[in-house]
């Protein structure tokens, strides 16, 4: 699910898969986040890789997904409500749109959300 072609953001490999968890489960958990347009753009591949994953709805997959998404709370969450509404299974489960520049540092910002 992450990938080895990843951006690399001025971070260090466990410190990245940390920031990718916690933006993937906040992703499934509230369905849209805002971040920088790079982590963005990581976060939705790495989203639709989990979801595209969870669409087997097996044991197997469970546990895949439980390898990247530690939380019980947003597991469950991700197979009992999200799961169920792509079982079409065509991809495109996220969407990805430009919001604003951000105050302080100029950074472009940009939405994540779970297409419904």
């Amino acid at each position: 699910m992450l990938g080895t072609a990843t951006r690399k953001l001025g971070r260090e490999t466990g410190e990245r898969k940390a920031l990718f968890r916690d933006l993937v489960g906040g992703l499934i958990l509230h369905g849209k986040i805002e971040t920088t347009l790079a982590k963005a753009k990581e976060t939705k591949k790495i989203a639709d890789a989990v979801i595209e994953r969870a669409l087997a709805n097996d044991v197997h997959a469970r546990r895949q997904v439980k390898r990247l998404i530690r939380d019980d709370k947003i597991v469950r969450r991700l197979f009992t409500e999200v799961v169920p509404r792509y079982q079409r299974g065509r991809g495109g489960y996220t969407r990805l749109v430009r919001s604003r520049v951000r105050r302080g540092d100029a950074a472009e910002m940009a939405i994540v959300e779970l297409l419904p």
